[in-house]
């Protein structure tokens, strides 16, 4: 199968949304699975997972929903307040859901740069594995530091690395991001998402080249059996469509064998989520 292991929906509202501001006021809109569906068939993918955008478990309920009604949903990456005291019986009463797979966190948004090292977050995320829950890492360079001690302390756990930890590709930004990345990748449980990457490049004028050795870094560190292709739906639309987002990593893994482009793009993701 061939999966986009990383999309997003939303009924768009200002207040909710304001991480989208004026540069990317093209997907200032709702986006649901009937302006999806049409993608991944032109695109010839078979199914996706859904990832929150919003820190509520009502969104988590949202794309729990939308699975139920879309099965080209293969699964639900949802969001529970991991800092919580409840966790265990939160994830007991979210486990009924065999469509939710995993959990995530804006971390990219905390201001806190050890946020993931802070001991309610770390008890939360304890009780991920006994359910076999993957954990998706949303962060910017910056935290990748907390980010490999933090990963670190779950050698069992499944984590995976979002949008290659957004490096700032428009301002050129690479060597410290790419010793931290291939840091991170000696942990064999930690996978990486070839996703997001064409937002962090400038938006009118990038070109693969600019993402060439990006690529190469995350390919080489984490191997064609850890990274994952997603197209970061919608999000990706306020620098290109969903046609260049798939032909960026198809044209770049085209020099791998068969098998290696199949892992990457879905076998890996069937397998990391389970799905």
């Amino acid at each position: 199968m061939t999966i986009d292991a990383h999309q997003h929906f939303w009924q768009y509202e200002p207040v909710k949304h304001s991480w989208i501001d004026d540069d990317m006021r093209v997907i200032r809109r709702d986006f649901m699975p009937n302006d999806l569906i049409g993608e991944l068939k032109a695109n010839a993918i078979d199914g996706c997972v859904a990832v929150q955008a919003d820190q509520t478990l009502a969104e988590t309920e949202f794309l729990i929903d939308l699975a139920a009604e879309n099965n080209f949903i293969k699964g639900v990456v949802g969001w529970v307040d991991l800092r919580a005291s409840t966790i265990k019986s939160d994830l007991e009463k979210l486990s009924n859901h065999t469509i939710l797979k995993g959990f995530r966190h804006v971390v990219q948004g905390e201001p806190d740069h050890n946020f993931l090292l802070r001991k309610p977050f770390l008890n939360g995320i304890k009780e991920l594995e006994p359910f076999g829950y993957t954990y998706d890492i949303l962060i910017f360079p910056h935290q990748l530091g907390a980010t490999l001690e933090f990963v670190k302390q779950f050698p069992n756990q499944k984590f995976v690395i979002d949008h290659i930890a957004k490096p700032y590709i428009k301002d050129g930004f690479y060597d410290g991001w790419a010793t931290m990345m291939r840091e991170i990748s000696l942990l064999e449980n930690v996978y990486c998402k070839l996703s997001g990457m064409i937002t962090e490049a400038d938006y009118k004028k990038w070109k693969p080249d600019d993402l060439s050795k990006y690529l190469d870094l995350v390919l080489t560190s984490f191997g064609s059996k850890r990274c994952l292709f997603g197209s970061d739906w919608p999000v990706c639309l306020v620098a290109g469509n969903y046609s260049q987002v798939k032909n960026l990593v198809t044209d770049f893994i085209s020099g791998l064998s068969d098998n290696e482009q199949h892992n990457i793009m879905g076998n890996n993701a069937v397998e990391f989520y389970n799905l």
